[in-house]
């Protein structure tokens, strides 16, 4: 059941008319009654939550806190590309243990204010670690949809080799942007700019850069979230991970989770009839998003032969047809 704090929660993210803090409270609330064994409870409350977000506009579900942002010009427009997702935790497939780091951060988040009134400042800057396809760049996108926020994506390909020699100038600018606009800044594939400085084929300039990275995590005191996602943690510079408030690693979904990426989109197909240890074993290394591609795959091939039905051996041969790069360690296979 509810915890203490979890009743409070809902109460008063209803009296603030706070709706995505209150379909989170009350999803944390049903993830804890499904591992208490509560099955059906944590199941029809999942289903009603979803229900209630169903019936309420996108735009009715952004919260008050949203920072009006307009495309970025000048200089940053090169920099920096920003959307405003749309999803939510339920959106994301993740283990337990994952999803209840996730939902720490959030709750930080949304209670920044209350960690202040006692000199604590919420997790704000979060590296993603593991395969390519596992949920990093989903995850910060959730954070942005969750807290209502715009997601910066910044262009690390164009930071680097288009300003070789002014990178560190480039980023400055990214830094007192996300300085000035509160939202979810993403720096995909860092180990570009925080590789290790101690390797024999590194350089002056992207020691520089490295260090003026650093540098600049350090001092930065803004409200917003800073996500950094890598494929290569051991091409990480050690330093970076101590700028770092959280570290989550993402690795190659198990059997549990391939079968729920799976349900999650051919929910509106029929899978009653679907052998899951057949589909589960040709599952088997592949990403969440090989899963997620493959499903999709297997759902408009029932659609084109007149069927609402998802046959077994079509999910098998989707599954069977992508490529399985990674081991379950997260290195190349």
């Amino acid at each position: 059941m509810a915890t203490n704090d979890q009743v409070k929660a809902l109460v008063k993210s209803h009296g603030e008319g706070d709706d995505p803090q209150f379909y989170s409270v009350a999803m944390q609330v049903a993830a804890k009654a499904a591992r208490a064994g509560q099955d059906k409870f944590a199941r029809e409350l999942r289903d009603l939550i979803e229900e209630l977000r169903d019936r309420v506009p996108a735009l009715a579900r952004m919260s008050s806190s949203v920072v009006p942002v307009t495309k970025p010009r000048g200089e940053l427009s090169n920099l920096l590309t920003v959307s405003y997702p749309d999803v939510s935790l339920t959106d994301l497939v993740l283990p337990d243990a994952l999803e209840s780091r996730l939902q720490q951060v959030l709750i930080e988040q949304r209670q920044r204010d209350v960690l202040a009134r006692h000199g604590l400042r919420p997790m704000r800057r979060i590296l993603l670690i593991g395969p390519p396809g596992t949920g990093k760049s989903s995850t910060a996108r959730v954070i942005a949809g969750e807290l209502a926020l715009p997601l910066f994506a910044i262009r690390l390909d164009t930071l680097i080799t288009k300003f070789m020699g002014e990178t560190a100038s480039k980023l400055r600018l990214v830094f007192d942007a996300l300085a000035e606009t509160r939202g979810v800044y993403l720096f995909d594939e860092v180990d570009a700019l925080a590789g290790d400085r101690t390797g024999a084929n590194d350089v002056g300039e992207i020691r520089r850069v490295l260090n003026s990275f650093l540098q600049f995590l350090e001092e930065d005191t803004s409200d917003s979230v800073v996500v950094a996602a890598t494929n290569h943690p051991r091409l990480l510079d050690s330093a970076l991970f101590r700028r770092f408030d959280a570290v989550m690693e993402f690795d190659l979904p198990d059997d549990a989770t391939i079968r729920a990426v799976i349900a999650n989109r051919l929910a509106a197909f029929m899978t009653a009839d679907v052998d899951w240890t057949r589909v589960v074993t040709a599952a088997r290394g592949l990403s969440h998003a090989e899963v997620a591609l493959a499903s999709e795959n297997a759902a408009k091939q029932s659609v084109l032969s007149g069927s609402d039905a998802i046959a077994t051996s079509d999910l098998v041969t989707v599954l069977a047809h992508r490529p399985k790069k990674w081991s379950i360690q997260g290195e190349p296979a």
